[in-house]
Order: C-alpha cells, then sequence, then structure tokens
C-alpha cells in the first residue's frame, strides 16, 4: 500500500491537468489556427475579385500571392496548369486545386483533429483512475475502523479523479465544437469563392462525366447513322453464333472453377493441420501448451476482475452498513437523553416529597408537644 501511495502522489493530478492542457494547446495551434489562416484567405481573394472586377485592370488572380502563404503551393499549381490549358482554348477547373483537402483537411491536419478530442478524454479517464486508485489503496476491510478513517482519503481521491475527467470532457467537447465549426466556416468559404471565382475570373468547365456522355453521345450517333442497316441485320446472327461457340467453354469454365475450388479449400485445410502439427513437434508441443496456457491465463484475468468488483460490492455494503449504524447511534442517544430528562423530573419529585414528608412531621411533633403539655396540665 505504501509502495503504491510512493508511486502515485498527488501531483500525478497536476501532470494529468498539465497534459490535457499541453494537448489542447497543440490542437489549437496544430489544427485550429491554420485553419482559420486559410478559411480568412479564401474571405481575402473574394474580396479582391469583387474589387478586381469593380477596377477592370489587371487580373489579380494570377498573381503568385493571391492566395496568401498557406495556399501559395496550391495556387503556383493551378495557374502554370491554368496557362497551358489556356493556350489550347479550354479552362481549367479551380475545384481541382483549391478544395477541402488543400484547405482544410492539409493544413488543418484533419487526422490530429479527430485524434485530439479522443486523447483529451483518455487522459481524463486516466487521471480517474490514478484518484480511485490512490483512494482504494488507503482502505483497510480488515477492520471497520480503519475503514471509516479511510474514507476522507476516499473522497479526496475520488475528488481528484473527477475532476480531470471533467477537464478533459469540458477540453474535449469544446476542441471539437470548435473544430466542427472552423471546418464548416472552411466549407461555406470554399464555395463562395469557387462561385466568385467562376463567376468573376474563369468560367467553369464542363465535368469529365458530362463530357465524355457528350463525347459518346456523338460518337453513338455517327455510328448510328453510317452502320445502321447493318447493325439490325448482323445483331441477331453474331448473337447465335456467340451463344452456341462459347456455350461449351462456359460449361467447361464453370465444371473447372467448381473443382478447382474444393481442391483449394481441401488443400488450404491440410496445409493449415500440416503447419499446426510441425510447429506443435518443433517446439517439443509447447504450441498446444500455450494456447491452454493463454487461456487459463484469460480465465484468471476473469476471475481477478470477479473479485474485484465482488469486493467493491461488499465496500458498498460496509458503507451502507456503517451509515445505519450512524443512525442507530444517533436514535439511542435521542432516547437516552430522554431517559436522563426523566431521571432528573423523578428526582425533582423525590425531593419534593422529603420536603412535604418532613413538614408533616414537624407538625406532628409540635402536635404531640402540644398533647403532652395539655395532658401535663391535666
Amino acid at each position: 500500500m505504501k509502495t503504491i501511495q510512493a508511486i502515485l502522489p498527488n501531483w500525478a493530478d497536476y501532470i494529468i491537468y498539465a497534459a490535457i492542457i499541453i494537448v489542447t494547446v497543440i490542437g489549437v495551434f496544430k489544427c485550429l489556427c491554420p485553419l482559420w489562416g486559410t478559411t480568412h484567405a479564401l474571405k481575402r481573394a473574394v474580396k479582391k475579385l469583387q474589387e478586381d472586377d469593380r477596377s477592370g485592370g489587371k487580373p489579380v488572380w494570377q498573381e503568385t500571392r493571391f492566395m496568401g502563404n498557406r495556399l501559395k503551393g496550391s495556387w503556383l499549381r493551378f495557374l502554370q496548369n491554368a496557362e497551358q490549358l489556356d493556350r489550347r482554348g479550354l479552362p481549367c477547373n479551380v475545384e481541382d486545386y483549391i478544395n477541402d483537402d488543400t484547405v482544410t483537411h492539409g493544413p488543418g491536419n484533419a487526422q490530429l483533429a479527430e485524434m485530439i478530442p479522443s486523447l483529451l478524454t483518455s487522459l481524463g479517464i486516466l487521471g480517474t483512475f490514478i484518484g480511485l486508485m490512490r483512494g482504494l489503496t488507503g482502505l483497510n476491510m480488515s477492520d471497520a475502523e480503519a475503514l471509516m478513517k479511510g474514507i476522507p482519503v476516499l473522497l479526496d481521491g475520488m475528488k481528484g479523479a473527477f475532476g480531470t475527467s471533467v477537464l478533459g470532457i469540458s477540453c474535449s467537447l469544446l476542441f471539437n465544437m470548435s473544430c466542427k465549426i472552423s471546418q464548416g466556416s472552411s466549407y461555406h468559404a470554399i464555395d463562395r469563392f469557387v462561385e466568385a471565382f467562376t463567376s468573376l475570373a474563369m468560367q467553369r468547365p464542363l465535368d469529365n462525366d458530362v463530357q465524355l456522355i457528350c463525347q459518346n453521345q456523338d460518337r453513338n450517333h455517327m455510328l448510328f447513322n453510317a452502320t445502321d442497316g447493318l447493325a439490325s441485320q448482323m445483331a441477331g446472327s453474331i448473337e447465335v453464333a456467340v451463344s452456341r461457340a462459347l456455350s461449351p467453354v462456359a460449361r467447361s469454365m464453370d465444371e473447372f472453377l467448381v473443382a478447382s475450388t474444393k481442391a483449394q479449400v481441401e488443400g488450404v485445410g491440410r496445409i493449415v493441420t500440416s503447419f499446426v502439427e510441425q510447429m506443435n513437434q518443433s517446439l517439443n508441443k509447447q504450441f498446444l501448451a500455450l494456447g491452454q496456457t493463454l487461456t487459463e491465463v484469460n480465465r484468471n484475468q476473469r476471475d481477478a476482475l470477479d473479485k474485484i468488483q465482488q469486493s467493491l460490492t461488499n465496500a458498498d455494503t460496509i458503507l451502507t452498513q456503517a451509515q445505519e449504524l450512524r443512525s442507530i447511534s444517533g436514535s439511542i442517544t435521542t432516547q437516552f437523553e430522554q431517559y436522563v430528562a426523566g431521571i432528573n423530573e423523578a428526582r425533582k419529585h423525590d425531593a419534593q416529597f422529603e420536603a412535604s414528608a418532613a413538614d408533616m412531621l414537624t407538625r406532628l411533633n409540635d402536635a404531640a408537644a402540644n398533647q403532652h403539655a395539655a395532658l401535663a396540665s391535666l
């Protein structure tokens, strides 16, 4: 117990707090700040396009620093490809260079941004486990008095434990919300930039699918006009000839595939069985023993987990009984106070009775003396 307390002192909570803060700061500077920069660059580019359209001078989008430093490489590639396509009278699609990957996911380190919330939550849970371990090591289940003394230590550890969880989950939620909001703003900025660029600077080209569809339609129209009569006559005969020629081949291929598949499955089964037997023999029959050992270790771990859960249940039962004992002790104390008050009241009645008895005896003595004097006079 002392060894665990020495390994997990109170400064472990501060290390968890510091780790959560460091991870949050890294996420802000590595993920959010670059994302804010690219979004601001797109908004600034839209304003430049609008001002350039009103001025009517040299196109500002042809400058290499039009998109800023973070998007300079993507914009240079666009300018190079746009120049080559413009010589051939073809437009260049700006969405191939300014899109979610180059503006949002790349500069914003999307993989790191997805990992940071789970990392913050994991750090908070780690701090919770450390605090609970530190609190549980201070409990002595063998003695009720020691158990009652160890409860404040447990509560102190739980306070630190839940503090790290609250901080980790809060930072995770705030970072996740900020990241989602920033990504949404970035997506909106990309759409606005593409819309402004295609309307003010360069016309958007046709999609590849649309171009292929148009080309296929033109080609099909030409072929249909050239081979209209020939196709209608030869289609049926070609279909019958091909089906008759390929029917035996297809049947034999199906039979071959079914047989080869069964043989392959049986061969794989024999290979696996032989491999396991050879591994077991080469390891002096320790391969199967290793599997049995792993099974036994797994069963022991499950038993240990059940014992820990049973211990936690017993601890809850002891705490409940301690609370009931405190309630019973309070009731006994109240009844004892009432009993003492009744004894005091009885003592007051006895004192009054003794005073009245003494007064009556005094009167009897006086009456006896008077009678004695009267008898003497007689």
